[in-house]
């Protein structure tokens, strides 16, 4: 799955759980709560939907290093089962 692909998993997802927030208003370097107006249980919601979507489990251990949407896909990227062929 290309870094674009998952990119927009991770909006889609956002956006089951936080329909209100524009996508294209998000900075890629800045906290995600700070930018958007989810709770601790939304952010729950948001991870289970990310697990749901590509099959990566993220542990609370792990929840500093994903803060920023650009962290977030790095991560992500990181850890997403390819599929056949090139990804």
């Amino acid at each position: 799955m290309s870094r674009e692909e998952i990119r927009r998993q991770v909006l889609a997802a956002l956006a089951e759980v936080a329909p209100e927030v524009d996508p294209a208003m998000l900075v890629e370097d800045r906290p995600l709560r700070a930018q958007v107006d989810i709770d601790s249980y939304d952010i729950l919601r948001f991870l289970v939907k990310l697990h749901e979507r590509l099959g990566v489990d993220i542990p609370e251990r792990d929840y500093g290093a994903i803060d920023t949407p650009a962290r977030l896909v790095d991560y992500l990227v990181e850890r997403t089962p390819r599929s056949g062929g090139a990804g």
